[in-house]
Parts: structure tokens; C-alpha cells; sequence
């Protein structure tokens, strides 16, 4: 019998490494701002993995993602309050490409914050089923056997969900956002 120290590397190994590469490319587009994007993997992986030792995290992706998006925000909040730039060569940036570029990642990381603030709002079921079918891509058949509900009420709860998450966004000035199940 393993050890729980080997279980708990085995499932960290297993459940929170493979989705790095994904986090990172999340990371990166919705918070341009972070200088250290790696520095913030790090850190929510330590985050990860002290929770996982007091209470067993039951979607270790999704617990991924909501711990790095805070850590991120973090950052971002204290780089305005000390306001430091990194070195920039101002002679190589093409200015409007470069407002362009802040204009569009702004309103990516903003309508991405909308999203999250949206999904947290959903009744706990509801939000279940929406962060296991939407973002971590899971199959209504699976989500069914997991909760232990029939396919056609997964089916309903997403639908309710999404809608729910894109009437929050049209609230607060988004327009159009794709709803399908």
C-alpha cells in the first residue's frame, strides 16, 4: 500500500501537472499584465497541494485555474499599487499595434473576469455542471455518472447555467455570448 505522501505526489502528478501548458496559455491571455506568469504556476501549484493535504480537492483542474486566476489578480493589484516597469526598448513598439493589442487583452482578461464572477453566482449544482462540462470539457454521460443524475438534467442545468452566466454578462455590458450546452 502506498504511503499517503506517494499518493498525494501520484495524484498531483496525475490530476494538476497535464494542465500547465493550458494554464499558462490562460494566464497569459487573460492577464498580459502578469511579468512572471511562471512564478504564478508556482505558486498556485504550492496552493494546490497544501489544500489537497488538509481536504481532498474533488476537480483539481478547475481548483487549478480559480487559485492561479487569484494569485494573477493579486499580482496585477500590487503592480498597480508599485507601479515598476520592467526595461522596455520604447523605439521598437509600434504604437497603435501595441494599444491594440492592450485594448483587446483588456477586454479579454475583463469579459474572462465577467465569466468567473458569472459561474461563482450559479447555484452550486448548477455551477458543478457548468465548470465540469464548459471548462473542463467533461461529457454530459460522465457528469450524469458522477453526480448521479440523468443525462437530460445535466443536459437542463448547463443550458440554465450558460444562459444565466450570459444574461450576467449582457448586464454588465458584453454583448453576445455563445450559450450552447
Amino acid at each position: 500500500m502506498d504511503s499517503p505522501q506517494s499518493e498525494n505526489a501520484r495524484w498531483f502528478t496525475e490530476e494538476v501537472l497535464p494542465h500547465n501548458a493550458q494554464l499558462k496559455a490562460y494566464l497569459r491571455g487573460a492577464f498580459p499584465s502578469v511579468r512572471d506568469v511562471d512564478d504564478v504556476v508556482q505558486e498556485s501549484h504550492l496552493r494546490v497541494w497544501r489544500r489537497q493535504l488538509a481536504r481532498p480537492i474533488e476537480s483539481a483542474k478547475a481548483f487549478l485555474f480559480q487559485v492561479a486566476r487569484r494569485h494573477a489578480l493579486d499580482a496585477v493589484r500590487r503592480d498597480r499599487a508599485s507601479p515598476i516597469d520592467a526595461t522596455v526598448d520604447v523605439s521598437r513598439i509600434d504604437a497603435a499595434e501595441q494599444s491594440t493589442h492592450t485594448f483587446n487583452a483588456t477586454c479579454t482578461r475583463e469579459e474572462t473576469e465577467l465569466l468567473f464572477a458569472a459561474i461563482d453566482a450559479l447555484p452550486a449544482r448548477c455551477r458543478q455542471i457548468v465548470i465540469l462540462r464548459k471548462i473542463e470539457g467533461v461529457s454530459q454521460k460522465e457528469i450524469a455518472r458522477r453526480l448521479g443524475l440523468s443525462e437530460s438534467t445535466v443536459q437542463v442545468q448547463a443550458s440554465r447555467g450558460l444562459r444565466r452566466c450570459a444574461e450576467f454578462m449582457r448586464e454588465r455590458g458584453v454583448g453576445e455570448v455563445d450559450v450552447q450546452p
